[in-house]
């Protein structure tokens, strides 16, 4: 799973959290393979993580998303102490925490993680700006420092001429900005958010949302992001964690949970995502199609290679493989039977081509009224990395949206025509 060009910034290893009094009896049991609810009737213990391994690489939003009672929300509680793990480890920067003494502990917390939490925790009878400050207050910086660095994270978080007003006079979705900016002005190394947009209007979630993501562009922090919603999960997060009943379940980015999901519970959990927007041109391409080039292969040789491909379309590349266009059948019969050594007159260059990000969504439109495939192509040197077929992305699209099955299908009708 470990990605080496990546730096690792918390590294969690066989993380478990026991609720109960016979913790020893329940984690003896549990290393020795028996279920949660076996655990429960001996012991009456509860087990609220087991066994967490994961990485999270510096300067991702990493999501842990499950439904209530998956231990989410125990889990992240773990990562900075405010519950302390009955095994396992949670490494920051390569120091163990799970070792570390409360005044250490208390260092790590104001100097290198912040946390979010879901109903905002603001001090009523402080200013915005007091608020935003008040983790450095707490630190011991004086006050002219402290109301600086709130200042330009008030900023960062949009609430530029906000600063005197008080809590009870912004909106939900404003209020969350100022706990945002709260965890932004102690310049944290990694940013812990527990449902943190949970308790907004559906409006004022998707907006937060969208202002995360644009703060994350600029500040380029580590999150952990706390989340029942799929949809949000998929939104927001690089890799996701799927949880269920203190087990991680899966671990990937959203493409990989929706195409590969490694169990019953991720299929069912993710089964009424729309597809569309998730499953890009990367999943779906033909990464070794069959290719004719230019200045090299002349009408027969092309001709020899559609047959032993059984195509009756291929992509043209130049000797540095950069995508030219489509070549078809009938137009390289022509050029035989007129004894040209060329197929320059058979390339269609006004055709579309896609990078490995465009999901089926972004594709659906390319293919209307068309007759070639969509070429994949490097975004910098437009060096050619696949052919996604039509046929594919309309069974993609068909398969998981209703409400379009009609129009696809003729859209079908008219592929399958020329294709015979």
């Amino acid at each position: 799973m470990a990605e080496t060009n990546r730096n690792v910034k918390i590294a969690v290893k066989d993380l478990t959290l026991i609720f109960g009094k016979n913790k020893a009896q329940a984690l003896d049991m549990l290393n020795k393979g028996h279920s949660k609810t076996e655990i429960l009737e001996k012991t009456k213990c509860t087990i609220g993580v087991s066994k967490a391994n994961f990485e999270v690489y510096e300067g991702e939003i990493f999501v842990v998303m499950g439904l209530s009672g998956s231990g989410k929300s125990t889990l992240i509680r773990c990562l900075n102490r405010l519950r302390k793990p009955t095994d396992g480890q949670v490494w920051l920067n390569g120091q163990d925490i799970t070792k570390e003494t409360n005044n250490e502990l208390l260092e790590t917390r104001r100097t290198e993680m912040s946390m979010v939490f879901q109903n905002f925790g603001l001090l009523p009878h402080r200013s915005i700006i007091e608020n935003a400050a008040f983790g450095l207050e707490i630190r011991g910086e004086d006050k002219e420092s402290r109301l600086a660095k709130a200042q330009k994270a008030l900023e960062t978080v949009g609430l530029q001429g906000y600063e005197n007003q008080y809590p009870s006079e912004l909106s939900g979705g404003m209020q969350q900005r100022v706990g945002l900016a709260r965890a932004l002005a102690n310049d944290p190394e990694v940013l812990l958010m527990d449902e943190a947009f949970s308790a907004l209007d559906p409006l004022i979630k998707s907006d937060m949302q969208d202002e995360l993501l644009a703060i994350q562009e600029k500040v380029q922090k580590t999150i952990v992001f706390i989340t029942h919603d799929l949809d949000e999960a998929i939104k927001l997060g690089d890799r996701i964690v799927i949880m269920k009943d203190g087990v991680i379940e899966q671990i990937g980015n959203a493409e990989e949970i929706m195409t590969h999901p490694a169990s019953e519970y991720v299929e069912a959990f993710v089964e009424k995502v729309d597809r569309k927007t998730i499953i890009t041109a990367e999943s779906l391409m033909f990464k070794k199609p069959t290719v004719v080039q230019y200045e090299k292969d002349g009408p027969e040789v092309a001709l020899r290679k559609m047959r032993s491909a059984s195509l009756d379309v291929l992509p043209v590349v130049d000797k540095h493989k950069k995508f030219l266009g489509f070549v078809w059948l009938n137009d390289l019969i022509e050029l035989t039977k007129n004894k040209t050594q060329k197929i320059d007159e058979a390339i269609k260059t006004e055709v579309h081509s896609v990078q490995k990000e465009f999901t089926v969504e972004d594709m659906l439109p390319l293919i209307s009224g068309m007759r070639s495939p969509l070429a994949v192509v490097d975004e910098k040197d437009g060096r050619l990395e696949g052919i996604v077929s039509q046929t594919s992305i309309i069974i993609e699209a068909t398969k998981y949206d209703k409400k379009e099955i009609k129009d696809l299908q003729e859209q079908a009708k008219e592929l399958f025509k020329w294709t015979k």
